[in-house]
C-alpha cells in the first residue's frame, strides 16, 4: 500500500468516525490529515520525477557508450598493446619472451638499442644486430 493510499484510508476513517469539525479535536485531526495528504501527493510527484531522471540518465549513458565505441572501438582491451599505435611509417618487430612466452612488439629504435625489457615479466632481452647484418649479406650473395 502506497502512502497516498494510506492517507486516503486515514481520511476515510476520520469521516467514518463523524468527527465534529467544530470542536478543537476534530479541527486538529482534519488539518493533520489534509497536511498528510499534501505531503503524500508531493512525495509521489518527487518519486515520479526521480524515475524520469533515472530513465534520462540511462539514455545518456547508452548514448555515451555508443560514442565511446565509435571513438575507441568496440571490445578493445585497454591493457592490450595495439600494432596500430606504432604508426604506419615505422617497421614493427615482434619476439617471444623465453621466460613468460608472451609476444613482445617493438619498433626499430628498440632494435637499434640492442635490448628490450619484457613488459609482462621484466626479463631483459638482448639482440645481436651484427649477426643479422651478416645474414643479410650472405642472403644477398646467393642471388
Amino acid at each position: 500500500m502506497e502512502i497516498t493510499e494510506k492517507v486516503a484510508y486515514l481520511k476515510g476513517l476520520a469521516e467514518g468516525m463523524e468527527l465534529d469539525a467544530g470542536k478543537k479535536e476534530g479541527k486538529l485531526l482534519t488539518a493533520i490529515i489534509d497536511v498528510l495528504e499534501d505531503i503524500a501527493l508531493e512525495l509521489s510527484d518527487i518519486q515520479d520525477a526521480q524515475e524520469e531522471l533515472g530513465e534520462g540518465l540511462d539514455a545518456v549513458s547508452d548514448d555515451l557508450e555508443d560514442v565511446e565505441d565509435l571513438l575507441y572501438g568496440e571490445d578493445e582491451d585497454e591493457d592490450e598493446y595495439e600494432l596500430d599505435d606504432l604508426g604506419e611509417d615505422e617497421d614493427c618487430y615482434a619476439t617471444t619472451c623465453p621466460t613468460c612466452e608472451e609476444t613482445i612488439y617493438f619498433d626499430e629504435s628498440v632494435l637499434e638499442d640492442g635490448e628490450v625489457v619484457c613488459p609482462n615479466c621484466g626479463e631483459k632481452l638482448e639482440f645481436d644486430l651484427e649477426s643479422l647484418d651478416e645474414d643479410e649479406v650472405e642472403d644477398g650473395e646467393d642471388d
